[in-house]
């Protein structure tokens, strides 16, 4: 049967061998920042409109990205297929970082989603979602990734192997 007839895109079908869980490294620091302003813009919208469903959605959203990098992720396959190559050439970055900061947010939006759907405290899921709409603004608008911080701090500290990633032992370097 053919790919027309079956319906199926031969290229949306994985390569045999590939992995589905796992993160890219390195990522395009441009689709990294167009995920970090859908994440803005939808908790902004959130906080504007009371729509606090918006934040389990974020918190799938960030497990997705976490374990599957962009594969699971809506965001993430609009950002890296549709609107970062539209933005000029990739900017490569460090993954470990960025799927750091990814954790963060889905650590953040599912206690708030805990927190809003079993114990129905509106106000800690406003707080997350204001903490999402600055930090993922920071990321997208300035390039400052916290989390990326964060990471940096705790490899300087030790908490962190240097080993999981010596190209972030130094971010500012990468940033002057």
């Amino acid at each position: 049967m053919s790919d027309q007839v079956s319906g199926v895109n031969p290229e949306s079908v994985p390569e045999e061998g590939t992995q589905v869980f796992g993160f890219p490294n390195p990522v395009n620091e441009k689709a990294a920042r167009v995920v970090a302003g859908c994440v803005a813009l939808l908790s902004i919208t959130a906080l504007a409109t009371g729509w606090l469903w918006i934040l389990p959605v974020l918190a799938i959203g960030f497990w997705a990205r976490v374990l599957t990098g962009p594969t699971l992720s809506p965001l993430g396959q609009l950002a890296t297929r549709v609107v970062a190559p539209r933005l000029g050439e990739a900017r490569e970055v460090p993954g470990p970082p960025k799927r750091f900061a990814q954790a963060i947010g889905a650590a953040l939006t599912t206690i708030g989603s805990i927190l809003l759907i079993f114990f129905g405290l509106q106000g800690a899921a406003i707080a997350v979602l204001a903490i999402m709409a600055v930090f993922a603004t920071l990321e997208s608008v300035f390039a400052l990734c916290v989390g990326c911080q964060i990471f940096q701090v705790l490899i300087r500290v030790g908490l962190i192997p240097r080993d999981v990633c010596e190209a972030c032992e130094n971010i500012s370097l990468r940033n002057a």
